[in-house]
């Protein structure tokens, strides 16, 4: 079975950039037609995709994130990462990895608090 792990700082001054890594483990993230994705729910509100990391290494973003977000991979540790630059405490949130199929995230990360307060 397919588990994810996020990882990283709790919390991150505002101006600074927040980097997660999504350990993944039982199955490959380079696997044919899935992608790697972050998603983050901010307190109160619901679900806002940020963006994915296909197989073949193509990636996906928000449109109202794209200017701040990069996400990447390490297929030695089978892992992958996002990095927003330039928060806010607009950007505290539940950040969640997950594996991502044609119709959607399949399989989801416990998620993981991330608070931008000085």
């Amino acid at each position: 079975q397919v588990q994810l792990q996020e990882s990283g700082p709790g919390l991150v001054k505002p101006s600074q950039t927040l980097s997660l890594t999504c350990t993944v483990s039982g199955g490959s993230i380079t696997t044919s037609y899935y992608a790697c994705g972050w998603i983050r729910q901010p307190p109160g509100k619901g679900l806002e995709w940020m963006g994915a990391l296909a197989y073949d290494g193509s990636t996906y973003y928000s449109p109202s994130l794209k200017s701040r977000t990069s996400i990447s991979r390490d297929t030695s540790k089978n892992q992958f990462s996002l990095q927003l630059t330039s928060v806010t405490p607009e950007d505290t949130a539940v950040y969640y990895c997950a594996r991502v199929n044609r119709v959607g995230a399949d399989y989801w990360g416990q998620g993981t608090q991330v608070t931008v307060s000085s």
